[in-house]
């Protein structure tokens, strides 16, 4: 009987591999799907010369849903407080720091799996150049269970952004 159940237990693995059921078979949108936090931004001039655009410490998320929806909120982790304790009375100085230490945007996304492109339809942002701007692409450099990374070659920063994103626990 012992055999028996070990020849069941085989034959049901090997239908979950012929199934694609097996880890490594989702799609590239189905591994997107969740929520990422932010490592790393570094903006890479044409010369080569690289900057991390939040810092060394940058605080973020990125979230995909599994009906094509995402949003994402990156920033400085020194983004400085406003004296007035008001968002609607930050001086000049306050509200540059805070306009050029972050970026927020959402809307809806698609995947191109051959060219692991993931394509941004962004309906509001933060910075109101990208809406509706069609070249809202990352190409997807690496992705496995716990870490993404992602390149924008078209950021709104006048470099490429390369983006690194842990998965969230």
């Amino acid at each position: 009987m012992a055999s028996r159940s070990k020849i069941f237990a085989v034959a049901a693995l090997v239908f979950g591999l012929l199934s694609g059921e097996a880890v490594g078979q989702k799609s590239l949108k189905e591994q997107l799907i969740g929520t990422w936090i932010l490592v790393s931004v570094d903006n890479v001039k044409p010369d080569g010369s690289r900057t991390e655009l939040f810092g060394s410490n940058p605080k973020g998320i990125l979230i995909y849903t599994t009906d094509g929806h995402f949003a994402t909120v990156s920033s400085r982790a020194d983004l400085p407080k406003f004296a007035a304790n008001r968002r609607d009375q930050g001086t000049p100085e306050e509200n540059r720091a805070v306009v050029q230490g972050s970026i927020a945007y959402f809307g809806t996304y698609s995947v191109n799996e051959a060219d692991m492109v993931v394509t941004a339809k962004v309906e509001a942002s933060t910075f109101a150049g990208m809406v509706g701007d069609p070249d809202q692409k990352r190409v997807i450099t690496l992705i496995t269970e716990d870490e993404l990374k992602l390149s924008n070659p078209a950021s709104t920063t006048g470099g490429k952004l390369e983006l690194v994103w842990r998965r969230a626990k």
